[in-house]
């Protein structure tokens, strides 16, 4: 039986409470970064470090489906192997998920928000960690944005000469791949999962627990759907023209094995690591909270912040850089309109 509570004689801290245990096995989904306080820290180069953490996993996950697919396949007579059969996507799908996540599941829990705390580890030397107290969010209370306060910001790093917060690779594969699982597999349009990704935006992924709506997270999501397109390359890349389509190269590819074909006295296939993946190949001004800018959930939080931003640094505006802006508007296209905040779509 529900308990109905009469909000006018509860505190504030009181409400601010019961909130808390209402949505914090929820809020976690959602992370933020400070792009404005950390934008004269000196920091390394991690191109190289994020593509050798995730091409390793990228590998495993291969190993993995193939592995399943002996398991699954050597019970039994000859008559199994038999062209093709070898190479199941959906597995592989699944395992490279799993490895790529690092979990033992490929659906269940917060897989981008895990990559995101992950991330924060294994790039510490690279990164760097801004309190939230230190921050431009610092004047968000609970019942504004509960996940700021639930728990720290994400960290910030360098790829090239792009500052992204480390949540974004979160977003690049995990949402990333419900955009791709949408339109490979649900029968949706691409506009469809832009339209999900704004209204996950304005919900759980911003707005309800952050007060905070990161355009630069719908960047990275559309990216990752790239990304997971890219694994077989079964469909064109939204991007690209015909011709780049053609010459592009799959991440991963289902080829001949001639030993075990030998051995077994037909074709036998397995999933082979075809190219190398490149987080520089998806990564972009636009990625940087500081050229696509945040909308906030309510006038008097977007007043707390720009204070703060006044008082780090009285001559920044966002777009910080309007050419960047100018570059994603032309990369982008038609998509551009649900990817780029306005202050960034029309800068010129």
């Amino acid at each position: 039986m529900l308990a109905v509570l009469n909000l006018a004689g509860v505190g504030r801290w009181c409400v601010i409470e019961i909130l808390v245990l209402m949505v914090a096995s929820s809020v976690v989904c959602a992370a933020e970064i400070d792009s404005v306080t950390t934008r004269s820290v000196a920091l390394e180069n991690s191109r190289a470090a994020i593509n050798r953490i995730f091409n390793q996993r990228i590998k495993r996950g291969i190993d993995e489906a193939n592995r399943k697919r002996i398991s699954i396949h050597s019970v039994g007579d000859l008559e199994l192997y038999r062209e093709g059969e070898y190479c199941d996507e959906q597995v592989l799908y699944r395992e490279l998920r799993k490895a790529i996540f690092e979990s033992n599941t490929a659906t269940w829990g917060l897989k981008g928000y895990h990559i995101d705390v992950q991330l924060r580890s294994l790039l510490a030397r690279k990164s760097y960690s801004l309190p939230l107290n230190d921050s431009i969010y610092r004047d968000i209370d609970y019942l504004e944005g509960i996940s700021l306060n639930l728990k720290e910001l994400s960290d910030v790093v360098k790829v090239e000469r792009e500052l992204i917060g480390v949540d974004k690779l979160g977003h690049f594969f995990a949402e990333g791949w419900r955009y791709f699982e949408m339109v490979a597999f649900d029968d949706k349009s691409l506009y469809d999962a832009l339209a999900w990704g704004r209204e996950k935006e304005s919900g759980l992924f911003g707005y309800s627990t952050t007060g905070i709506f990161s355009y630069a997270d719908l960047v990275a999501n559309f990216n990752g759907m790239r990304f997971w397109n890219r694994v077989l390359l079964k469909q064109d890349d939204p991007l690209t023209g015909v011709i780049a389509n053609l010459l592009q190269r799959p991440y991963v590819t289902c080829d001949i094995q001639i030993v075990d074909s030998f051995k077994a006295g037909k074709v036998v296939k397995a999933w082979e690591f075809n190219r190398e993946f490149d987080i520089g190949e998806f990564i972009d001004a636009s990625w940087d909270e500081g050229n696509n800018c945040n909308s906030y959930a309510d006038p008097l939080i977007e007043a707390k912040v720009t204070k703060r931003i006044r008082d780090v640094d009285p001559d920044f505006a966002c777009p910080s850089l309007k050419a960047a802006c100018s570059r994603s508007r032309v990369k982008y296209g038609d998509y551009a309109r649900f990817l780029l905040h306005p202050s960034c779509l029309n800068a010129e």
